[in-house]
């Protein structure tokens, strides 16, 4: 299964690799040099539909389960102070995507969406601790009957795009997709500040899978 956020690009990257393939084998006569032509067209577009890959999950019941946004991998667990959205204490885990995770993000919790900001910025390496101040990003705050949940998408060193179909007023249900970020980024999830983690520094998620933390 393809995500619906990736059709333009692999669209795109099947044209180039149709008429380009089509171009060497009228063109160029030395076979060793037309199939391995053909063979890294091929392999790219192979790469693009993996890195667009939007498999099924199945998502823990629980009303106060917080779930992973994000496949990936943990590479920050800290205690922040966010004036922005939970406006007090929050505990801020932080996910890796690499470009061969799955890209797709859903959300943490089921609730009302009613804070979405995005902020142009650079393009740091997205594991390293400056990225969440300085990329690019988009946050999404949700309300969960109270408790307050902010999510960053944040662009990384070769992320240029961050898709997020979000609207304050949306009814954000956990487990559900509603964007990405494509190749190569981080999702920060702040909760408050007494949320029981469920997760560990160096472990991998999947979205719309993985306890995150328990809700008090």
């Amino acid at each position: 299964m393809i995500t619906k956020y990736g059709f333009d690009v692999v669209a795109v990257v099947a044209l180039i690799v149709v008429l380009s393939g089509s171009l060497v084998w009228s063109f160029v006569e030395w076979k060793i040099v037309r199939f391995g032509v053909l063979s890294l067209l091929l392999l790219c577009l192979v790469l693009t539909l993996a890195f667009f890959r939007d498999p099924e999950r199945l998502t823990p019941s629980g009303d106060s389960l917080v779930i992973a946004p994000a496949d990936g991998k943990i590479v920050q667990i800290i205690d922040v102070q966010d004036p922005e959205y939970l406006r007090g204490a929050g505990i801020q885990v932080s996910i890796f995507m690499s470009p061969l995770n799955v890209h797709v993000n859903r959300y943490p919790v089921s609730g009302r969406v009613d804070y979405v900001k995005h902020y142009p910025g650079e393009y740091f390496a997205a594991y390293e601790e400056k990225a969440s101040l300085r990329n690019e990003q988009t946050h999404i705050g949700i309300d969960h009957k109270g408790k307050r949940i902010l999510l960053r998408q944040i662009a990384g060193m070769i992320a240029r795009r961050i898709v997020a179909e979000v609207s304050v007023g949306d009814q954000a249900i956990a487990g559900e997709r509603f964007g990405m970020i494509k190749f190569g980024s981080r999702v920060d999830i702040i909760m408050p500040r007494d949320s029981e983690l469920k997760v560990k520094l160096g472990e991998r998620t999947l979205a719309g899978s993985t306890v995150i933390a328990v809700l008090s």
